[in-house]
């Protein structure tokens, strides 16, 4: 049974113990943490290091495969402040 993208997402956030809002560089840093604690080499637990690598593949190849939009308002969505000083102007 396929799960939904949005379901693997979430999950694989909730594997690495990660926010919604996360930048490519705090997945990385987040996963080499978890990769250090559990690898099998240094004594952790080989069940959970397959784990962490799924999840970290899987918002990897989220990340890298996102189709950006560049129209006005996603931009304002995603720049708020730009656009804060603009509805106080009379």
């Amino acid at each position: 049974m396929m799960t939904h993208p949005i379901e693997e997402i979430e999950n694989a956030l909730e594997v690495l113990n990660l926010p919604r809002l996360i930048s490519k560089a705090d997945v990385k840093k987040q996963f080499r943490f978890l990769a250090k604690k559990y690898h099998p080499d240094k004594g952790g637990d080989a069940k959970k290091m397959e784990e962490l690598n799924d999840a970290y593949a899987i918002l990897m190849e989220y990340i890298e495969g996102f189709r950006y939009t560049f129209d006005a308002e996603e931009i304002s969505k995603q720049c708020p402040q730009a656009n804060h000083t603009q509805r106080f102007r009379p």
